[in-house]
């Protein structure tokens, strides 16, 4: 037994722990939870925890159902909103096969794959998220507008005395420190009821638990201030999207491999290679970085949401921005990726985006002309002609731009990658069904 796990198990005795969470997500992302009792957890350590797998979206078929949860002890963490009298932990697992081996289905693991790509390479990577979401009143869609009620009407980096935003803000980034995520920033965004909380770097693995921990907390809070958080990429047609603005940055050792002083932006070529990777693969992937049919309402939904590929210098239009360049702060140079929406699978969404920048690098891509303007005035003529092709316009198209992608299909293993399109082109079908409120109201009356 390792150290990691004689912590856990010496912590679970001395905060007398009652119940052990072991979380996972299925391949959409939808976290998982199975409770374990304290007595339980060294041997979950030893020889993982049984689960039938046909049962979890994308796991495995009835025939192959055993399956094996193995907890990470390096997440071990006291759940904060479960109170401190019998308190409740949380372990992240991996999802292992009945031998042992990593589960090709499991979403942590293709994210794990591409670290160890990442790490063949000379390479570590770190990210830092920005994470969008809407504050409601409840879940509950209002009779005469149809659309869900924000908990107020302000907007962006306003500060209201006694907003109900305000509190619920600090109690959230509290309990996220309290489980040992930093966070940077917080503030109202744009939207009405819409926040933004910025969590600081980590490795990707890490940053994509946070995350998961993240949705907890805010969606937990949310409740105990009598609302609702939604992260859906677009619940209000009339107000921004909610994203998920990624920064992402790689080290060869304690060097900046983004870094190169004297270069345009100080941008290295191996930073180049990795942006033309993103652009090159971007539309393949969006399937993984935005993945419902709602994502393409906020894709293409203006708010300075990127539809089209392209990068710029400090360009709030462009799918991939180089932040400004600070001197004093080299270690800081990086790149910022505004293709992803709130609500993808972390770990699918992180391992798409490192895997098209590491084959950026590999295959040395070359970059393309950055854009300085605003590519939403620009024309389509002028779009074309400067070679910014469009993201997916929808669902169907994402699913069509993955089902052909060699790129795609070596990412994710057979498995994940035939779940995610059964899953989407379900998803697909059952929404080109349904007669929406803007047809009724735009036809009933006159055809």
């Amino acid at each position: 037994m390792d150290r990691q796990q004689e912590f856990v198990l010496r912590t679970i005795e001395d905060r007398d722990v009652r119940f052990v969470r072991m979380w996972f997500t299925d391949v959409t992302g939808t976290l998982k939870s199975v409770a374990l009792a304290p007595a339980e957890v060294e041997s979950a350590f030893e020889e993982g925890l049984g689960f039938d797998g046909s049962s979890i979206e994308g796991f495995s078929r009835v025939t192959e159902s055993d399956m094996l949860l193995q907890p990470d002890p390096s997440t071990f963490q006291i759940l904060p909103w479960r109170g401190k009298d019998q308190p409740t932990a949380r372990m992240f697992c991996d999802i292992l096969t009945p031998d042992g081996e990593p589960s090709m289905a499991d979403p942590r693991g293709v994210l794990k794959r591409v670290l160890a790509k990442a790490t063949e390479q000379g390479v570590t990577c770190y990210t830092s998220p920005e994470i969008e979401f809407y504050l409601l009143e409840s879940s509950r869609l209002d009779p005469a507008t149809g659309e869900p009620t924000p908990v107020d009407s302000e907007g962006y980096f306003d500060h209201t005395p006694g907003g109900v935003v305000q509190n619920f803000r600090r109690d959230v980034v509290l309990m996220l420190e309290e489980v040992g995520i930093s966070v940077e920033f917080s503030h109202h965004e744009a939207g009405p009821g819409q926040n933004e909380i910025d969590l600081r770097y980590a490795d990707p693995l890490q940053t994509a638990d946070n995350i998961m921990t993240f949705r907890t907390i805010v969606k937990e809070s949310a409740l105990k201030h009598d609302s609702y958080a939604t992260f859906m990429p677009k619940p209000f047609g009339n107000h921004p999207g909610s994203g998920m603005h990624t920064h992402f940055s790689l080290f060869e050792g304690d060097t900046n491999a983004f870094f190169e002083a004297g270069a345009e932006f100080q941008l290295s070529r191996v930073a180049g290679h990795f942006i033309a990777g993103v652009l090159r693969y971007a539309p393949e992937m969006a399937i993984l970085t935005n993945q419902f049919v709602n994502s393409y309402k906020r894709l293409w939904g203006g708010d300075e949401a990127p539809s089209y590929v392209s990068w710029g210098h400090n360009n709030r239009s462009a799918l991939v921005r180089v932040p400004l360049y600070k001197p004093d702060k080299v270690q800081s140079a990086r790149i910022e990726y505004r293709g992803l929406d709130s609500a993808a699978n972390p770990y699918l969404a992180y391992a798409g985006v490192l895997a098209a920048g590491l084959r950026g690098i590999e295959d040395e891509l070359e970059l393309p002309e950055v854009e300085s303007d605003d590519l939403g005035a620009m024309s389509s003529a002028e779009r074309r002609v400067a070679g910014h092709e469009p993201m997916p316009g929808s669902l169907h198209e994402a699913i069509r731009l993955a089902e052909e992608s060699e790129f795609m299909a070596d990412l994710l293993g057979e498995q994940v990658f035939g779940h995610i399109m059964r899953n989407k082109r379900a998803e697909w079908e059952s929404y080109r069904t349904v007669v929406t409120r803007y047809e009724l109201e735009t036809n009933l009356g006159l055809l």
